[in-house]
């Protein structure tokens, strides 16, 4: 029987990047894939800038909240398929071992609150940008060809790893132009040429 591919995004405080990541997946591609997010270190709440990005009503926002990566590793956790890491200290600590083996990938993506007392102006532009890097590599995900076939066995989310660290997602969606749209307050578009997706890497979840 065909199944979901579930992914699970994390980074530090789960709050940010990884609930974003989260929302957009489930968005533009829920059909095809369950996703998660969690962290080490999860926040008391979403942040008020990373809500701000995400459309009412649309992207789910009332099932995002920040959840310890811990809350994945039990005996009756959602199995995984892929991993998802997008941030330097999640991806140095000594990660928790997954249920089902998932292959991890690096996507790594500063924090865009990481830099000190900035304006309330100049943490909404940081979050903003963080929010379409995190669009590119969302969609460039999703627009693998091996993502299109259900997620029958292994060797489908291992090839589509692969992928990924090989590089081939030069041809991202253009969400602009298809059913979805990106996960967003205000009506936006881009062209599917301006995505690149960041470096990837990929190896076992352990």
């Amino acid at each position: 029987m065909s199944r979901k591919y579930k992914v699970l995004f994390l980074c530090r405080d789960n709050s940010i990047r990884s609930i974003i990541a989260e929302a957009l997946l489930r968005e533009l591609a829920g059909h095809r894939f369950e996703a998660f997010s969690a962290g080490p270190e999860p926040a008391a709440r979403v942040h008020p800038l990373a809500i701000a990005q995400l459309r009412p009503g649309i992207s789910g926002r009332a099932v995002l909240s920040p959840k310890s990566w811990l809350e994945f590793t039990g005996e009756w956790a959602p199995r995984m398929d892929v991993v998802i890491v997008l941030d330097a200290f999640v991806g140095g600590l000594h990660a928790p071992v997954f249920p089902g083996a998932p292959a991890c990938v690096d996507w790594t993506i500063a924090d865009p609150l990481a830099g000190g007392q900035v304006s309330a102006d100049e943490q909404a532009r940081l979050v903003d940008k963080t929010f379409w890097r995190i669009v590119r590599q969302v969609s460039a995900f999703i627009a693998l060809p091996q993502y299109a076939q259900p997620a029958s066995n292994r060797a489908n989310s291992t090839d589509a790893v692969n992928a990924i660290n090989s590089g081939n997602t030069a041809n991202a969606v253009d969400v602009a132009s298809g059913s979805a749209k990106p996960v967003r307050g205000t009506a936006v578009h881009f062209e599917a040429a301006a995505i690149t997706p960041v470096s990837s890497s990929a190896a076992a979840c352990t």
